[in-house]
């Protein structure tokens, strides 16, 4: 069955601490038998209404392959790890896991902009 994960982490975690963070997550996902599709990370966003006093967090998505009984660990990990402020998890049917990987190999075909320096003369 195909997965999708989307969390949010606190804002105070350094850039570091958040990539080690996700790295942790999607290690317990493959030490549990899942097979990673595609990873991202959507960077540091304004919340909809407030979540303990935080009101920005750190958003990541996960897809991944696995059998319906890693998802309930899954959830534990998230309850058990104080980083994390919401999570949903869904099963994406035919329809979800298309669109899916279209949206990736979209992503894949856009090349990347540089950052533009600000050269003083």
């Amino acid at each position: 069955m195909q997965y999708e994960t989307v969390f949010i982490l606190t804002p105070v975690l350094s850039d570091a601490q958040m990539k080690e963070a996700v790295e942790k997550f999607a290690k317990f996902l493959t030490d549990n038998g899942a097979e990673l599709v595609n990873t991202e990370e959507w960077g540091l966003r304004k919340l909809a209404y407030p979540i303990q006093k935080k009101s920005t967090g750190f958003y990541n998505l996960i897809e991944f392959n696995a059998d319906p009984q890693v998802i309930r660990k899954l959830e534990t990990a998230y309850r058990r790890d104080e980083r994390v402020l919401r999570w949903l998890t869904f099963r994406q049917d035919k329809y979800a896991a298309q669109y899916a990987a279209k949206r990736r190999a979209r992503r894949a075909a856009q090349p990347e902009v540089a950052p533009v320096e600000n050269k003083e003369d």
